[in-house]
């Protein structure tokens, strides 16, 4: 049977899929890329916020059409809105065959096997490998996961209750799955967690992420690794050296602030204060002179006054971070924070989002002028249809988020 997959959200969530599309490799389906060819449609969904619970129920209803119009026979959602309204989910959209929560990865395939051929255990695998994924972001590039779960309790988010509490995954398994993914020919490594400072914290007492990533850059192969996200109060200066002394691993820090305010960083159960990261981020640029910085923000978390969002402004308007993404604040169910008072509304929320995004597309369009005149070496990844132009990225910009760089395809810089 031919099986098509539709992966939401982050890439951690795509992790998964990739390992489901293996275990149906291995039991000898057929992956198809287009949902139309397929008889079975598989939606790994995702339920951080408003938004994206919104996106993954409308791809459902939106593929639920093929099992009238198409070829497809069964339609299977899982993931993180599955783990959450499991029970809801089955009430309202019938048209799903199989709903697959994350609690039941461990029991995955049986339900899969148990739908499709009707109990007659046909199947020759059955468990989820991080060894035996296939990799969906092309040849170059791969995701390398090595925790699940977060253990922060920020009160604005539902990650813990999700995914549960930070788990580890030990360093060797890691390593002998970075280095699958170099015998591939994977030049580019982007090591992901919910938080990647807090790894290993749980299997060995502290954080060995140094260790790991010093590790990770004796495999040959890879050349540049990055990692995915840095909560600011775990950020050693162990690890700020581990970036500025190996090459292979790009100068880019991926930091969630979320806020600079005191009073909203403590509603959020953050554990730095608004000096703290400051002092974090100025430490960084004066040892790492051409490290890019992101971040996150959240406006219109319960409480934020007018006060505290001039704060948010004006730390920004400093022009600190080269990337920032800026979130309105969702009121998520079970959070401590959608018990808060002092909700803000929606207006209020809109207005200061645009706020901060215009400062920050200024301070953006500043810095891009600034690589004017400038030598960076490009990862290649796709060329244009018409073979005019090539499609890449600097160590500057990480997968889907930030930038791209377009190269002419001239007699000068064919590539071979």
């Amino acid at each position: 049977m031919k099986v098509g997959f539709v992966s939401l959200g982050c890439s951690k969530n795509l992790i998964d899929t990739e390992m489901t599309i293996g275990l149906f490799r291995k039991n000898n389906f057929e992956i198809v890329n287009d949902v139309e060819k397929a008889e079975i449609i598989i939606v790994n969904t995702c339920g951080f916020i408003e938004s994206a619970k919104e996106e993954a129920i409308n791809t459902i209803l939106e593929m639920a059409e093929y099992k009238e119009s198409g070829k497809c026979k069964y339609l299977i959602a899982m993931g993180c809105l599955v783990q959450r309204y499991k029970k809801e989910l089955e009430k309202t959209i019938p048209e799903v065959d199989l709903f697959i929560s994350i609690d039941e990865y461990k029991e995955l395939w049986k339900k899969i096997d148990n739908l499709i051929n009707d109990n007659q255990n046909k199947s020759i695998c059955c468990d989820l490998e991080y060894m035996d994924r296939v990799i969906s972001t092309g040849d170059k590039t791969a995701y390398l996961k090595i925790a699940e779960g977060c253990s922060n309790r920020c009160t604005y988010c539902a990650i813990p209750n999700i995914r549960g509490p930070y788990v580890s995954r030990p360093m060797e398994d890691i390593l002998e799955e970075a280095k699958r993914l170099s015998n591939m020919g994977i030049e580019e490594l982007i090591v992901i967690a919910q938080d990647t400072t807090r790894y290993g914290e749980d299997l060995y007492g502290k954080s060995k992420l140094s260790e790991l990533l010093k590790e990770l850059c004796r495999i040959d192969g890879f050349k540049w690794i990055r990692f995915l996200y840095a909560y600011p109060e775990c950020i050693t200066d162990e690890l700020i050296e581990t970036v500025k002394q190996n090459d292979k691993i790009c100068n880019y820090f991926d930091i969630p602030i979320q806020h600079i305010s005191n009073q909203v960083l403590k509603r959020m159960n953050r554990r730095s204060t608004g000096k703290q990261i400051e002092d974090l981020i100025i430490k960084i640029k004066s040892k790492i002179p051409d490290v890019v910085l992101r971040t996150s923000l959240i406006v219109g978390f319960p409480g934020e006054t007018q006060e505290d969002f001039n704060k948010l402004y004006d730390f920004v308007s400093k022009g600190y971070f080269d990337k920032l993404g800026v979130f309105m604040y969702s009121k998520e169910d079970g959070t401590p924070a959608s018990r808060l008072k002092e909700q803000v509304h929606h207006n209020t929320k809109k207005k200061r989002y645009n706020q901060i995004m215009s400062i920050a597309k200024e301070i953006s369009n500043n810095k891009l002028k600034s690589y004017i005149g400038n030598t960076y070496d490009v990862l290649i990844e796709n060329v244009t249809f018409d073979n005019k132009f090539y499609i890449g990225r600097t160590y500057m910009d990480i997968p889907e988020t930030d930038g791209t760089v377009i190269i002419k395809n001239t007699k000068d810089n064919l590539l071979r």
